[in-house]
């Protein structure tokens, strides 16, 4: 997610005017905003970090897996797109290795659509970064997570279902 300082101030919606939103902006940098979602309590486990990449993932399962219940759970399965950081048997080995309780599930290629923290990723983007109008990254973050809490403080379950069409 970008930092975008817009050079001149959003005007909030009026009487029959939608939001303007002005074009030009300044950048004030970028930042990763990974996410785990358990899909039965509906809790988020988020992070921003400065880049992707397989330490900043490990850092993600490693907050979630040495917390209850899933420290403990007897397995815990890990959806994933097909990103580098988490792509392929290598992956898999040192998710394994490091927390033998974990299962990584690979989504199919062009099908992350399916794993249901992309529903919440979709909600950020709606809610917490649109119009993107952020001075600088720790007003990103800040955002982020104080939308983390208030999500977690009131989500339910995703009531997702998917009908494949009639063949």
């Amino acid at each position: 997610m970008q930092a975008r300082c817009r050079c001149h101030p959003t005007l909030a919606p009026g009487r029959a005017r939608a939001m303007r939103v002005n074009h030009e902006y300044g950048r004030g940098g970028a930042l990763a905003y990974l996410a785990a979602y358990d899909v039965h309590r509906a809790k988020v486990f988020g992070r921003c970090e400065p880049k992707t990449g397989i330490v900043p993932f490990m850092s993600l399962v490693t907050q979630v897996m040495t917390t209850g219940p899933y420290a403990s759970a007897k397995r815990v399965y890990w959806i994933v797109d097909n990103a580098s950081s988490h792509r392929g048997q290598k992956a898999i080995d040192r998710l394994t290795s490091t927390f033998p309780n974990t299962v990584l599930v690979h989504t199919l290629v062009h099908a992350s659509w399916t794993n249901q923290i992309e529903i919440f990723f979709s909600i950020v983007q709606r809610k917490v970064v649109s119009p993107n109008d952020f001075p600088d990254l720790i007003q990103v973050r800040d955002r982020l997570r104080s939308f983390e809490d208030r999500y977690n403080a009131a989500a339910q379950p995703f009531q997702w279902k998917f009908t494949p069409p009639p063949t």
